[in-house]
């Protein structure tokens, strides 16, 4: 919901200033569906909001859920007919993190993402970023607590369509909203933001936000072929992207994450290893760093995953090397709600 717009109709309607609390606090904090449902409100008043302000600035098309039940995947339709997707993820049970949409589309063009074949069509607004997370909500009190009422819905990643960073000025107000006590009232620690290496934002995210988590799309850590898959490196390339980081942990001192998804016979060399590891080391503060290793979701353009032994060797290289790493489990690949495979569709 358009929190802005909330504001300017209580003003501009003369309502008593303590009624927008009440209505922030059964909107966002209680999840309610409907403002018919704010019962410590007038009936007349509650028929005028239901009439004049939208609470989700978009359409439920469909919901998949995985077969193991720990992923559920939206597909929403914007006001204008754009279509954007965001995935509910259960890393362990009981618990719930939300994937969400910065842009629709991307420009990034990235080969290995399904996003960025699709293009970029325009940036999303504050309220239609904000409230994906605010969807959630709603879904989880009206279908998850009816299975599980100590579950928990603790986590933001800004992983889903678009780079963050393209849309930076409505993804910092975006926060804003989201840790706002009054409003969603997350951690700033429960926030996390990924970016494939825009770095120019960089700075202002660790200024802004100097609790939360920044991850890295690395994926090559050689720009000749960062070059070729991803063009982001042409504008942001490895060496400005390393003193980025290295400007970044020494503001904030915060572990940043790097993100590097494994494909066969194209970066899972241990030749490519010993360059992460080397890459990494660059910045003399490897140990702030931790790589995530992912086995790439295939969406059907000639690449594959690697293998779980090459995955393996991969991450034995990287320990040897004195890099701390884990190998990540991805989740929702049956309903392509997996990393890299969101495609509004």
């Amino acid at each position: 919901m358009d929190d802005g717009k909330l504001k300017d109709f209580i003003l501009k309607n003369k309502i008593p200033a303590y009624r927008l609390g009440q209505i922030q606090k059964a909107i966002f904090l209680e999840a309610q569906p409907s403002f018919l449902n704010i019962s410590n409100l007038p009936l007349e008043l509650r028929n005028v909001l239901e009439k004049e302000i939208a609470i989700l600035p978009f359409e439920i098309n469909t919901i998949l859920v995985s077969k193991d039940n720990r992923a559920i995947k939206a597909l929403l339709t914007l006001k204008d007919g754009n279509l954007i997707e965001t995935v509910l993820i259960s890393p362990k049970p009981g618990v719930w993190s939300a994937c969400i949409s910065s842009q629709v589309g991307c420009a990034l063009g990235c080969l290995f993402c399904a996003t960025g074949r699709g293009g970029f069509k325009r940036n999303l607004t504050v309220d239609e970023i904000t409230s994906q997370v605010l969807f959630w909500r709603q879904y989880i009190k009206s279908d998850l607590k009816l299975k599980d009422e100590n579950l928990k819905f603790e986590n933001i990643v800004y992983m889903g369509m678009g780079e963050p960073f393209l849309n930076w000025e409505n993804v910092k107000k975006s926060i804003h909203e989201l840790i706002d006590p009054k409003l969603f009232g997350f951690r700033n620690r429960s926030i996390s933001v990924s970016t494939a290496g825009v770095v120019d934002k960089i700075e202002d995210f660790s200024r802004s936000f100097p609790q939360a988590n920044l991850a890295i799309s690395l994926h090559f850590a050689d720009n000749a072929k960062r070059n070729e898959f991803m063009k982001v490196n042409k504008l942001h390339d490895l060496d400005k992207l390393k003193e980025a980081l290295q400007n970044y942990l020494a503001r904030s001192n915060r572990r940043i994450f790097i993100e590097y998804i494994l494909m066969d016979r194209v970066n899972d060399s241990r030749e490519d290893a010993l360059k992460l590891a080397r890459f990494l080391k660059g910045i003399n503060n490897d140990k702030m760093l931790h790589v995530n290793l992912i086995r790439y979701n295939s969406i059907g353009f000639g690449l594959n995953p690697s293998s779980p032994e090459t995955t393996q060797k991969f991450k034995d290289a990287l320990k040897k090397e004195g890099v701390t790493v884990t190998i990540r489990k991805s989740l929702g690949s049956d309903i392509s709600g997996a990393c890299g495979q969101l495609a509004g569709e």
